[in-house]
């Protein structure tokens, strides 16, 4: 044991005993205000009506007016501790009549006005600057008060009266540092709790004499002792301890932030040997001079349980193992030996009653409990932050141990190289913890066969050996904070049913492990650098056959760290098909849509004359193009002609003969091919720039029309200009009936538009022929520039 600070304590069993009220006072119901540490100089008035927990610790507040907490009806604990407060009139919370728990400690408070708070389960008013303790008459009738914080700088037996009657369950006295130590010493006497706490007063040297051995306690706890002068120990406190030797239901003892010499330290624990005490703890000590205290008296003790935490020592004036061996041969079920910088532990000198060893925080070595046969009863034993640094000869101090079950070596430096050959752990070990060490994959060749617990957290374990040794009693695997890039199969972990795998370098997890591990309860394998591609896929989807709580933080924890894309993404929201994962179901599928589309195209060609719609949808395209880059005023001028007339040269006769004559005598303006197409250009480009340029177009309709492929062409055209042009540009005339038969498929857009539209029939009778010119030319009749200008305004 070698020096440490030594500043701690203080309130620490305050804070801890507030937490512990708080949680058992809480439930769902509750709405919790914290407004502690905020620079508060008075209560807030904001505060909501529905309120039950409010803590305004560590502030400023001088002052607690009953308009402050007024409105709070539902107020249950309240926590003003680590403040201002001088003055308290306890009548400010007579409003408050949920009130269970009130922490007043820290304040400066000298005085308090009484007033009974029947709901008060817990009152603190330790830590502050009352010169009398400050119980009042009043506190008698608080029935269901279970714990009580004082403080004071004297106090005599019949302060303590009104409260002496009541089974209060704990009581705190802190007693304040101008204390005189002048009390009564049968003060306590009268009190009936189970639980005290006495502070004395800091850095001053033992000298109360108050008796602490209350007979209806249970457990007590005594802080701030110092014994260090004089050479003849210490009598005050000596006495203290000798008096509970009476107390017979006595059965737990704290002692907190002692400074004392080697040879009181082990008087004290001697003293407490032969008491009823069965659960003995020392923590926060100081230590200094010699040890001649010797010949230890094991014999006729009661306690179970002794542990040691925070030893501070100066330097050794004496051989160590003087000490080792005072601990090593106490023969108790349970020594806890923690932080006190202890460098060896000797073996028991015979067979040792020890079911329980911590050895925790040290600087033990390999060296501790050599070639040990006497811990044959030795259950749990805990090496955690020491200096191990060879597995090979921990997995030796075991084999002696044949009632171990659990084993902490954390937080060392232990490595295992199998070259070593020694592996032969004691076969009842059950729980081996093994995480913060430095173990690489061999040590999965050097595991308990027996062990259903294991963890092996922060190691540099890069993978699971395939050929590892069978353990099929294992449970339970921490493997987390490593660098394995697989999900361990369950082929070796037959019975493994928690596996804890997070924070690895896990990409793609295989999608065979649900399947594997069938006893699998629990998983926890998030934060891992996940892969969404294909592979994961199937992973996903085996999380999804699991129930829900089988996968720990998911999904928060499970998200895509490549590709760039995904990253981020929660692998709940990884979406890929399955199309684009299977190579031969994507062939089979493209093979498939290809035939389909090369099906459908046969059938067109076949049935519609699809080429031939294609031609003539190419043509028109490339002459709107050419017909867009003209100006808007060139293309105003553009229309010439009052009709383009489409017909069969079979039909040419009636043309020449009956229509251009009646039409042309009116001064309308006729374009036919023969006249009007322009040398040199293609009979298309020809056919498209006569229907633009011309009002209307007329087809003559007759048997011989749609028997002509050009004349096809020609409606064709004129249709598509009809929906460019928006406009009602056509004019049949329906020279001789046609047979539906007789029209061709391909002309599906002739049979479309004599079921659609109206068109003109050629009378036979000659009676009949002058109505129908005019209604002709009346449809076509126009003023050639009005159509330029209408244009133009459909233009703009």
């Amino acid at each position: 044991m070698t020096k440490v600070n030594s500043g701690i304590f203080h309130f620490a069993t305050i804070f801890i005993l507030t937490l512990e009220i708080r949680i058992q006072l809480s439930d769902e119901s509750e709405f919790l205000v914290d407004r502690s540490q905020t620079g508060l100089i008075c209560v807030p008035k904001d505060l909501p009506l529905k309120t039950t927990v409010l803590d305004i610790s560590q502030n400023s507040i001088s002052e607690l007016r009953a308009s402050d907490i007024l409105s709070l009806s539902k107020l249950k604990i309240l926590i003003l501790s680590h403040n201002r407060i001088q003055y308290l009139d306890i009548s400010v919370f007579k409003f408050n009549q949920e009130l269970e728990y009130l922490d007043l400690s820290h304040n400066k408070l000298e005085q308090i006005s009484c007033h009974p708070i029947l709901s008060l389960k817990h009152l603190d008013l330790s830590f502050n600057a009352f010169d009398a303790l400050p119980i009042c008459q009043e506190f008698g009738n608080m029935s269901q008060l279970q714990f009580l914080g004082l403080s004071a700088t004297q106090f005599q037996k019949p302060s303590l009266l009104p409260i002496a009657h009541m089974p209060i369950n704990k009581v705190l006295l802190v007693l304040g540092d101008t204390y005189g130590g002048k009390e009564d010493p049968e003060s306590l006497q009268d009190l009936n709790i189970q639980s005290l706490h006495i502070v004395f007063p800091t850095g001053k040297e033992f000298h109360f004499t108050l008796d602490v051995s209350l007979s209806t306690a249970v457990s007590l706890e005594l802080s701030n002792i110092k014994c260090v002068l004089g050479d003849d120990g210490c009598p005050y406190f000596h006495n203290v301890l000798s008096k509970l030797q009476k107390n017979s239901r006595l059965s737990n003892l704290t002692l907190n932030n002692i400074e004392t010499t080697w040879n009181f330290f082990i008087m004290i624990l001697q003293l407490v040997w032969h008491t009823r005490i069965e659960y003995f703890s020392i923590s926060n000590v100081k230590l200094q001079g010699h040890l001649d205290f010797r010949d230890f008296d094991y014999s006729d003790t009661s306690l179970k349980v002794l542990s040691i935490h925070q030893v501070v020592t100066d330097v050794f004036g004496f051989p160590q193992s003087y000490i080792y061996e005072i601990f090593s041969n106490m023969n108790i079920q349970h020594l806890t030996v923690s932080a006190t910088h202890m460098v060896h532990m000797v073996c028991p000198s015979q067979i040792s009653p020890f079911l329980y060893l911590d050895f925790s925080n040290n600087v033990l070595t390999d060296m501790v409990f050599k070639n040990c046969g006497n811990l044959i009863n030795l259950e749990t034993f805990s090496l955690q932050m020491n200096q191990l640094k060879e597995l090979a000869i921990i997995v030796h101090m075991t084999e002696t141990m044949t009632s171990l079950q659990q084993l902490d070596v954390s937080q060392n430096s232990l490595r295992y190289d199998e070259n070593e050959g020694n592996c032969s752990w004691t076969r009842s070990l059950l729980s081996l913890n093994m995480s913060s060490n430095i173990l690489t994959d061999s040590v999965f060749r050097c595991l308990p066969p027996r062990v259903k617990v294991l963890d092996l957290h922060n190691n540099r374990i890069r993978s699971i050996p395939k050929d590892v040794t069978s353990l099929e009693a294992l449970q339970e695997l921490n493997v987390a904070f490593n660098f394995l890039a697989h999900l361990p199969g369950c082929g070796t972990f037959s019975s493994l049913s928690v596996l804890i795998i997070d924070y690895n370098s896990i990409s793609n997890p295989s999608a065979d492990f649900f399947q594997s591990c069938q006893k699998i309860r629990s998983l926890k394998a998030g934060n891992n650098p996940f892969q969404c591609t294909c592979e994961l896929r199937d992973f996903i989807q085996g999380i999804g056959q699991v129930p829900s709580e089988v996968v720990e933080d998911w999904p928060d924890s499970y998200k895509c760290d490549y590709p760039e894309s995904y990253k981020g993404t929660a692998l709940k929201d990884f979406h890929v098909s399955q199309l684009s994962c299977n190579t031969a179901l994507l062939i089979v599928t493209i093979g498939v849509t290809g035939l389909l589309v090369a099906v459908t195209v046969t059938v067109l060609c076949i049935y519609l004359d699809l080429p031939w719609y294609l031609r003539m949808l190419c043509q028109w395209t490339q002459t709107r193009r050419r017909a867009r880059n003209v100006p808007l005023a060139e293309l105003q001028r553009t229309l010439q002609f009052h009709a383009f007339i489409s017909y069969s040269g079979h039909d040419s006769s009636w043309v020449k003969s009956e229509l251009l004559p009646n039409l042309e005598k009116e001064d309308i303006k006729i374009c036919l091919h023969e006249r009007n197409f322009v040398p040199g250009k293609s009979i298309m480009e020809n056919i498209i720039n006569c229907i633009e340029k011309s009002y209307k177009s007329i087809f003559v309709l007759s048997p011989n029309f749609v028997q002509s492929e050009w004349c096809h062409y020609e409606l064709y055209f004129a249709h598509h200009n009809l929906f460019h042009e928006g406009s009602n540009n056509l004019i049949l005339i329906l020279l001789d009936p046609i047979p539906q038969y007789s029209i061709p498929s391909s002309y599906h857009k002739l049979r479309a538009l004599m079921a659609q539209r109206t068109y003109l029939e050629w009378p036979k009778e000659k009676s009949k022929h002058g109505l129908f010119w005019a209604n002709l030319r009346a449809s076509i009749n126009i003023k050639l520039m009005e159509k330029s200008k209408e244009l133009s305004y459909t233009q703009i």
